[in-house]
């Protein structure tokens, strides 16, 4: 596992994230021995949300710190201010409040190391986002801040207040990133740098020194090499359908086509590939992987070992038919 050290964070956090999806209530062993296995392979940093399952994600990852005695060993990134049925606008200061405390009310915890808006509100003011959010890390309970699907022009309007007002800037992103692009966001509100499209935000990014906590390194399963172009009509199963319309066009074939041919050569596997070009891209960048079952997990503990050459990452993005040797 390869590590990053994140100012604001004292601990090192993981380039690989287990998500937190997948844990369900009444299911507490199989849960913890998932997230166990996930620790003993270098995990030690954790992507949950106020909104997944409910509270039940947070409050699994929660019982399993407190019950492991290890919350100054993990590193938790949590998010709110999701819309929900009948509050679709929610980026606001007291539902970011609201969240935020009830989401350390389920973890256990009375802090967490990083934590980002689970969308944006365009209508809403960068300065009363950045007020609220530095209040809170005043108090101790946030220690990085930041957006999940916010361009970069947005992150920059809420960094150039905080730096007029004096107020802690966003440090951190989580947008869509991997080989294939995102031709139709998967749900609504949702924001990628993958592609000729993200280029430019992920210039601004880099030159700004943000970390980037990237989702669907994998593009949903598409990455792996289970759809094929002949076999879409085949599911039925939402976690597989839900990609396919975001991801399942040609150039993104062509692109699992070159996946698949260098994961051959390497002797990895094509989700190797996938994961290894996230981390490959920049030493800020991270990424969040799904670990359904403990044996998912040491191949993908391994692909942070992966290093992709420039060559390579440009020749997997189509923007070279010359095959790197």
């Amino acid at each position: 596992m390869k590590y990053a050290n994140i100012p604001g964070v004292a601990k090192p956090v993981a380039r690989l994230l287990q998500g937190t999806v997948m844990l369900t209530a009444d299911a507490r062993d199989s849960n913890f021995r998932l997230l166990d296995a996930c620790y003993e392979n270098g995990f030690n940093t954790f992507d949950t949300a106020h909104g997944y399952g409910g509270g039940v994600c947070e409050r699994e990852l929660g019982a399993w710190i407190n019950a492991r005695g290890i919350r100054d060993q993990v590193v938790i990134l949590t998010k709110g201010a999701h819309p929900y049925q009948g509050e679709p606008d929610r980026v606001a200061p007291e539902f970011i409040r609201r969240d935020l405390e009830e989401s350390l009310e389920r973890l256990g915890t009375d802090y967490v190391e990083l934590y980002l808006l689970h969308r944006d509100s365009r209508d809403m003011p960068v300065g009363e986002i950045v007020d609220v959010l530095h209040e809170s890390k005043e108090q101790g309970h946030i220690g990085v801040y930041g957006g999940s699907n916010w361009l970069a022009d947005r992150v920059a309007a809420a960094n150039a207040y905080a730096a007029d007002n004096g107020k802690t800037p966003f440090a951190a992103s989580s947008p869509q990133f991997s080989i294939a692009e995102m031709i139709e966001p998967p749900w609504a509100g949702c924001i990628s740098v993958s592609g000729v499209q993200g280029e430019a935000d992920r210039r601004w990014y880099d030159d700004n020194e943000i970390s980037l906590f990237t989702w669907s390194s994998l593009a949903g399963g598409f990455m792996t090499g289970k759809f094929t172009r002949d076999n879409l009509a085949e599911f039925s199963n939402y976690w597989d359908t839900n990609p396919i319309g975001a991801y399942a066009y040609e150039s993104n074939f062509q692109r699992l086509d070159r996946t698949l041919e260098l994961a051959a050569d390497r002797g990895v596997s094509p989700a190797q590939i996938g994961v290894a070009y996230v981390l490959s891209n920049n030493p800020r960048y991270h990424a969040i992987v799904a670990n359904w079952e403990t044996g998912q997990i040491p191949e993908n503990a391994a692909a942070a070992d992966i290093q992709l050459t420039p060559d390579e990452i440009a020749w997997l993005e189509l923007k070279t038919e010359d095959k790197p040797q």
